[in-house]
């Protein structure tokens, strides 16, 4: 047991709650009701601005989550937005009655703002007008403290000692009216961030690692809005069974058609056209509707106009001229695929070998995922082309110029140091 989960199974480290210690973990106390009960939906400017002075007047860093409905709408919009600060209790904002959130977001600045997995919740409140100047990710703190779990449901039951029900996680937060047990869900969700951030702190700084841990959301406060995906079609599930360029430009064809309609009607890409079914067209190449119709996906539940639709992007996909099908594969930025080092290049391959031991070996040592102490690709890609002299010097530079943290630099450096400069 790492010291962060004998830390976690000390029911002394519990802040609300809490037991004195004893040989048995107590029980996780149902957590059912917010404690001032379900606050009202906020979905007008004049709540809205009720809120904002509200929060504006209260104390402390403020407590923030998003729901979303992945998997029933179009596009990681915010349908429901949770808040809680000292001195303003909780709030629950309707991005659809109150699309421009700016103004909250105002009230704000220069609050540190807690979340739990930051970066999934950072786009869709972004888009609302909310972007944090400083941040504690709960969920990465746990990586960083060495919780084995650190979803907010284990994280609350572990270090605080209640259990939070998650059974409305993947509902469709775009359904109005919300529920009410929908919003007792969300609302609870953001009741003992406060909570879970100041033990969390507490345990970081015992084991050393608090400063790194504020070098990590500092990053994450500062990124840019990550840029569209290039060839999205191309991650299509079971892309890997296609092959041949023009069954790729049917892929192609029909991944873009699928998201057109799918953004007209405001519907998740998947409930007008499964990944599978793109992939049997693809494959099968159908010379018509008859043909498609036989395929799995393309039933006979499906409406004629939407199979002449599908059919139309097959057959766009099989009139194009040979030098305007796709290419077998997208240009690697980086290093190829660490399989193919020790055809390529075997010195790479062990200096790559020797890398990967070391770092596993230290994220042990330091109880925390070898992929935040430093990400897979910075280690490849310094093994794949070295500095020509990898002296600490020039290692750190090479990291530093891959994006890794200043910590990490000074925990991995002279470990990849060791790596490049052994015997071939």
């Amino acid at each position: 047991m790492t010291d962060a989960q004998e830390t976690a199974a000390d029911s002394s480290l519990r802040t609300t709650g809490g037991a004195p210690p004893d040989d048995v973990a107590p029980a996780p106390i149902p957590l059912l009701e917010p404690r001032e009960g379900i606050p009202p939906v906020v979905a007008s400017d004049d709540a809205l601005a009720g809120v904002i002075a509200a929060f504006a007047a209260g104390s402390g860093p403020v407590a923030v989550d998003a729901e979303r409905a992945s998997g029933y709408r179009y596009g990681q919009r915010a349908y429901l937005v949770q808040l809680r600060r000292d001195g303003a209790g909780s709030a629950l904002v309707d991005p659809v009655g109150c699309p421009d959130l700016s103004g909250l977001g105002e009230a704000l600045h220069g609050t540190e703002w807690i979340l739990h997995a930051a970066t999934q919740d950072l786009p869709c409140l972004r888009e609302i007008g909310m972007t944090p100047t400083g941040l504690f990710d709960t969920e990465l703190a746990g990586r960083l403290a060495g919780f084995p779990r650190v979803g907010l449901g284990a994280m609350v039951e572990n270090v605080l000692g209640y259990s939070l029900e998650k059974g409305h996680s993947a509902v469709d937060w775009s359904t109005r009216p919300l529920p009410e047990p929908w919003l007792r869900y969300a609302a609870l969700d953001v009741e003992l961030l406060i909570d879970l951030r100041n033990a969390l702190e507490d345990e970081l700084d015992r084991q050393g690692k608090l400063e790194w841990a504020r070098e990590e959301f500092a990053a994450i406060a500062a990124a840019p809005p990550a840029p569209p995906r290039q060839d999205p079609w191309r991650r299509t599930s079971g892309m890997h069974k296609v092959r041949r360029r023009r069954q790729m430009a049917v892929v192609r064809e029909l991944w873009t058609a699928r998201d057109q309609v799918a953004r007209r009607r405001d519907v998740s890409p998947g409930k007008v056209l499964g990944d599978a079914a793109i992939i049997e067209a693809a494959l099968a190449l159908p010379p018509n509707t008859q043909a498609l119709t036989a395929l799995p996906g393309f039933g006979p539940r499906m409406g004629r106009r939407q199979l002449e639709q599908w059919q139309a992007a097959v057959d766009r996909a099989k009139a194009l001229p040979d030098t305007e099908l796709p290419q077998p594969g997208q240009a690697l930025a980086g290093p190829p695929p660490p399989r193919a080092w020790a055809d390529k290049d075997p010195a790479a391959a062990a200096r790559l070998s020797a890398a990967r031991t070391a770092v596993s070996a230290l994220a042990e040592r330091l109880h925390l995922p070898q992929e935040n102490l430093i990400t897979p690709d910075t280690v490849r890609r310094v093994c794949w082309e070295p500095p020509k002299n990898p002296t600490p010097e020039t290692v750190e530079s090479a990291l530093a110029g891959y994006g890794a943290r200043h910590w990490q630099i000074e925990q991995v450096a002279p470990l990849l140091v060791r790596a490049l400069t052994q015997p071939s």
